[in-house]
């Protein structure tokens, strides 16, 4: 029997190309914001594009912050990707101080203007960039299975996470002077981002491990 991946749509993100890329392996992929699909899903994957607080407005206006936290207490995995990830923390300073979903402890932080000696970082970072495999984190749970270190992933984003729990970070990229989390597992929920749906054939070896952690 398939498995159902729910890819959730709050008005913000590239659904149809997540859903796309999911749909090359074979998984019931649905397109939803309805609770009770949600719940009966097998994963989960929030996507994202846009900015951390009218995001989390279209969530709440969806009703699904609880859904959503209720699914990360299933022990089912849960993704985050780009906005999606940055959702999953606590807060974020974006246009001020916005509350997240909580289901990992952390902030947001914003790409600092200048560098360490003076000169202007292009923000947002819109380019390939290198993830760096963690060695302190043996969560991998599937997700980077064969991607190797320091491979080419897209990234568009202005903001970066913040973790408490540095055990947590599974990859990091380097950026505007900054070492951040590209991926982060916590148990069943992970949380990336980079696009792997846009990073090409080894981008979406993502997708194609989902298998393995469902």
């Amino acid at each position: 029997m398939k498995k159902t991946i729910a890819i959730i749509d709050y008005d913000l993100g590239n659904l149809f190309s997540v859903k796309q890329a999911c749909d090359q392996f074979g998984y019931n992929t649905i397109v939803t914001d309805k609770v009770e699909r949600i719940s009966s899903a097998d994963a989960l994957i929030l996507p994202g594009v846009g900015s951390f607080g009218t995001a989390m407005r279209n969530l709440n206006k969806k009703k699904l912050i609880e859904p959503l936290i209720r699914f990360a207490n299933s022990g089912k995995p849960f993704i985050g990707i780009c906005l999606g990830m940055q959702l999953l923390f606590s807060e974020s300073n974006e246009f001020g101080l916005t509350k997240g979903l909580n289901i990992l402890e952390g902030s947001i932080k914003k790409f600092p203007i200048k560098n360490d000696f003076g000169e202007i970082n292009i923000i947002p970072q819109i380019q390939w960039n290198k993830i760096k495999k963690s060695v302190t984190n043996d969560l991998n749970f599937s997700i980077l299975e064969n991607i190797n270190d320091n491979s080419y992933m897209y990234f568009v984003h202005s903001f970066y996470c913040q973790p408490k729990n540095v055990k947590n970070i599974s990859a990091t990229t380097f950026y505007a002077g900054i070492e951040y989390p590209s991926v982060i597992i916590d148990n069943n929920v992970i949380g990336i981002q980079f696009h792997p749906e846009k990073s090409g054939k080894t981008g979406l070896e993502v997708y194609k491990n989902l298998i393995k952690i469902i």
